[in-house]
């Protein structure tokens, strides 16, 4: 298999095909990834622009160029010696007449996940049109699986990235389904809370949510907390519990309901809000587990309840937690949005040089292939935004000065206010069309002035155009100059930690330039490939996109020509609190600065950090 050294996640749909990405694959050999890392390519529903919704999952899709284009796009890239990792959905399949195994009602009652009292199917998430694939049944892993397997088998692809694993009945027990039949290299959708640790699994790591939020935190001064806090005081473990109670309440109601008819449970929707993290595994039985019910009160839990009890509720707190996190708690919490995002905790605030060391260390030790990103599909902002706004918290005091003088009566409220500030000067400049249309999806997600099920879209105008007024205010523009300087320099220095800490660096389509994305579908949008390939060929362009192409291309460059280092050992060096340094394999020096006092510091063994890095952010040197 070739060897993992960075993969490179391309979105295909509209526009962007099977035979679309087959002539990016020499760009893509030219700036250095080694693996080309596809999202799922199975038959979907018609008009699918992701390919989440499966109709089919034996056969490629149609929409995107079919099997041969499929094969042709492989066949490129291993030209070009690159491998290809699949992004595939075993949890879920579209509700659809196009899917067999839906419109047979006996095929239906064997592969899907049915209440045989309503009828109701288990849903992925509160999405009615995909239904839970039961695969704990041997023969409908063995048919779901069918081209996955081969397409491993064959060599076709390399590994598989498996999305949503904490949504089937035994995740553990399908992952070891999967090694026994032969997939060595698979990465897991599994989102981990702050601390929290992948289980030893048959697996590679997880896709790298809980390092894009690690590194992220690094960067967040903390001597921004108070000042920030005064805007947004309240606490968010509470703002999340109410939250994720509301969806137990509201939407999941028909998954609380089917509980109680296993067996009454009282409060079951409190309990389902109570748990810290995504889900509990094999009725909460392991170490990991027994803590985390214990920390939450809630030791007993599972005691003297059915077995069928317990794998339902382990399967309902994800979505539980998804819905009222990520896509409530997150809009409606306002303090530093650079830390409202997927597995992330915005309660805290930054984390120490030690402790970034320390997850390294431990992630070098059990999974030394997990994925590492600062961008994905599913992300709430690209990291360049994501920088721009903690870089906020050391600017705490000027911001708030500004926030408070920007304020004007609304609508928006005043934490909708808050949060247009920080977007906009984490995306400017950003298009009015992009403005609306991202508003108009945060306010439908906060679910407190507008929904999904009942938006108020004169509400969404108004807030939107609030938005659109913001640049116009005073001290906007020169604050959010200085606000992206800042944040790039913080995003370099991130982009250089993704590319050389333990693991194995991403890249999301388009990101090796200065990516100012929001939340899907804005990360969809068409990429200006053109434009890449010539500042890769060396044509002059933007001095922050250059800065960011050739750091991205020489740190893959040095990976290539020094495996051996970034294989081998992961040694931390001490250079104070403003600076994380270490050698990687004991010949390759990383050193970033994470604030600025860090230039003035000195790296134990070495020369000081402002000789190294050349008042950059960030230094590469192999020795």
């Amino acid at each position: 298999m070739t060897e993992l050294r960075c993969t490179y996640r391309l979105q295909l749909g509209p526009g962007l095909g099977f035979t679309e990405a087959r002539e990016l694959v020499p760009y893509l050999r030219d700036l250095g990834v080694s693996h080309l890392y596809l999202p799922p390519s199975f038959q979907a529903r018609a008009g699918s622009t992701h390919g989440y919704d499966v109709v089919d999952p034996t056969s490629i899709s149609s929409e995107l160029g079919g099997e041969e284009a499929f094969r042709a796009l492989v066949g490129a890239a291993r030209e070009a010696g690159l491998g290809v990792i699949l992004d595939i959905v075993p949890n879920h399949m579209a509700v659809d007449d196009a899917n067999r195994y839906w419109a047979d009602p006996a095929l239906r009652e064997k592969f899907f996940d049915i209440d045989p009292e309503t009828g109701r199917h288990r849903r992925f998430f509160d999405i009615d049109h995909l239904a839970g694939v039961r695969q704990e049944d041997p023969e409908v892993f063995e048919e779901t699986h069918r081209l996955a397997l081969a397409l491993v088998r064959e060599g076709v692809v390399d590994g598989l990235r498996i999305d949503h694993p904490d949504g089937m009945a035994d995740p553990a027990g399908y992952l070891r389904r999967l090694a026994e039949a032969g997939v060595e290299r698979v990465w897991v959708e599994k989102i981990l809370d702050p601390g929290e640790h992948l289980r030893d699994w048959p697996v590679e790591g997880t896709v790298g949510y809980e390092f894009l939020n690690d590194v992220q935190a690094l960067f967040v001064d903390p001597v921004g907390e108070a000042a920030l806090s005064s805007l947004d005081s309240r606490a968010f473990g509470d703002l999340a519990f109410d939250a994720k109670l509301e969806q137990a309440s509201t939407t999941f109601q028909p998954e609380v309901e089917r509980l109680n008819r296993v067996a009454r449970v009282q409060g079951v929707e409190r309990l389902l809000a109570s748990l810290p993290v995504y889900r509990t595994y094999d009725g909460g039985q392991s170490a990991e587990d027994r803590a985390v019910l214990e920390e939450a009160g809630l030791a007993d839990l599972y005691a003297g309840r059915p077995a069928e009890w317990v794998t339902r509720f382990q399967q309902t707190t994800p979505p539980v937690m998804a819905k009222g996190v990520e896509d409530t708690a997150f809009y409606r919490y306002v303090r530093l949005l650079a830390l409202n995002d997927v597995g992330g905790d915005p309660s805290r605030f930054g984390i120490t040089v030690e402790q970034f060391h320390e997850a390294n260390l431990v992630r070098q030790e059990r999974f030394p292939r997990n994925l590492l990103i600062t961008q994905t599909h599913d992300t709430k902002r690209s990291g360049d935004v994501r920088a721009r706004i903690g870089a906020l918290a050391g600017m705490a005091d000027e911001y708030v000065a500004l926030a408070r003088e920007w304020l004007r009566p609304g609508p928006p409220d005043e934490l909708e206010q808050l949060f247009v500030f920080q977007t906009m000067l984490g995306a400017w400049p950003i298009s009015e069309e992009r403005v609306r249309a991202y508003f108009e999806k945060a306010l439908r997600e906060a679910k407190r002035n507008s929904n999904w099920i009942e938006p108020d879209e004169d509400y969404e105008r108004r807030v939107a155009d609030f938005a659109l007024e913001v640049p116009s205010f005073a001290g906007f523009e020169a604050f959010a100059a200085k606000v992206a300087e800042a944040g790039h320099r913080s995003a370099m220095a991130q982009t250089l930690l993704k590319l050389t800490a333990p693991g194995v660096p991403d890249i999301y389509q388009g990101d090796e330039l200065v990516t100012l994305n929001l939340v899907d579908p804005d990360n969809r949008r068409q990429v200006d490939w053109a434009k890449r390939r010539a500042m890769l060929d060396g044509e002059a362009g933007d001095p922050r996109d250059r800065e960011k192409l050739d750091l991205i291309r020489d740190a893959l460059r040095l990976r290539a020509e020094r495996p051996e280092a970034f294989a081998g050992s992961y040694e931390p060096l001490p250079a104070g609190p403003d600076v994380c340094a270490y050698l990687r394999g004991g010949s390759v020096l990383v050193v970033a600065v994470v604030r600025e006092a860090g230039q003035d510091a000195a790296i134990e063994g070495h020369s000081s950090v402002r000789d190294v890095t050349d008042g950059r952010s960030y230094a590469l040197v192999a020795r």
